[in-house]
């Protein structure tokens, strides 16, 4: 039988994501949760350091021939095979108790994100996405659901998300940022890797953020794609390389790039 290549890769980060779902369920909302501020003045969790050592431990020893990138411990590793990861995404929301939050697991192989897993355990929701293998929302394979992105065809019909309206102004964009919105049919700040993640499920066409880092990213990608979607940085560069984000049904992609760009906001 002809085993699709990424699936034992797949088997053993769901694995992994089951054993951190425990654990950072068991802090959430914990009375001695303990947090600090880092250099960049985003907050950090005892939370956020406990998962990705936990992350990090099982990798070491289930594939501790691959290089790992985590947001709160760096690089560690040489190879050609690479898993990024963020221990909890959306940590703001954590540390004050709002359920919007997931630990992110990508494999990058030579240059290409192959796998992704989105856990949101407080959500009581999961994606996950391999090269060739699909996207699907689900706690298990037996009760996984297949994702495929929305059939909408114009931006005046698209529901539109994004996490906030900080760093469009800094990109000198908000004025174009404004007329995306404009331009839509519904907006809703859903924010974080659930904007996402509603893009791969159909339920909302297109999502973007200014600001991002690669780990905030590298897990969306594979699953935004395998169900059918696109995934971009703001100059239309495919993959999470960017520094910023698009995500779209595919469809509109191309139209919510040319809106964006459209109108600068030092243009007279």
């Amino acid at each position: 039988m002809n085993i699709p290549r990424y699936s034992d890769d797949l088997q053993v980060a769901l694995g992994i994501a089951d054993r951190v779902d425990v654990f950072t369920m068991q802090r959430f909302r914990a009375a001695d949760l303990t947090v600090e501020t880092k250099p960049d003045m985003s907050p950090v969790s005892d939370a956020d350091r406990g998962a990705e050592r936990l992350i990090r431990d099982m990798l070491g020893q289930f594939r501790s021939r691959d290089a790992i990138l985590g947001e709160e411990e760096g690089e560690t590793g040489v190879s050609g095979r690479r898993w990024i990861i963020d221990p909890i995404d959306g940590t703001k929301n954590f540390v004050r108790g709002v359920p919007v939050w997931a630990t992110l697991i990508a494999l990058e192989e030579k240059g290409e994100i192959v796998l992704g897993i989105v856990s949101a355990p407080a959500l009581k929701q999961r994606w996950y996405a391999a090269k060739g293998l699909g996207a699907y929302n689900g706690r298990s394979a037996t009760s996984a659901r297949r994702l495929s992105v929305s059939n909408v065809h114009k931006i005046e019909d698209a529901s539109f998300s994004y996490s906030s309206l900080g760093g469009w102004s800094q990109r000198n964009q908000l004025r174009g940022f404004m007329r995306l919105a404009q331009s839509c049919w519904r907006t809703r700040a859903y924010g974080d890797f659930w904007s996402y993640m509603l893009v791969a499920e159909g339920a909302v066409d297109v999502a973007a953020e200014p600001e991002l880092e690669l780990y905030d990213m590298a897990a969306l990608v594979p699953i935004v794609t395998e169900a059918g979607g696109r995934f971009t940085s703001l100059d239309g560069t495919d993959g999470p390389w960017g520094g910023n984000a698009i995500a779209s049904n595919g469809r509109l992609h191309s139209a919510a790039l040319e809106i964006l760009d459209s109108v600068r906001d030092d243009d007279a």
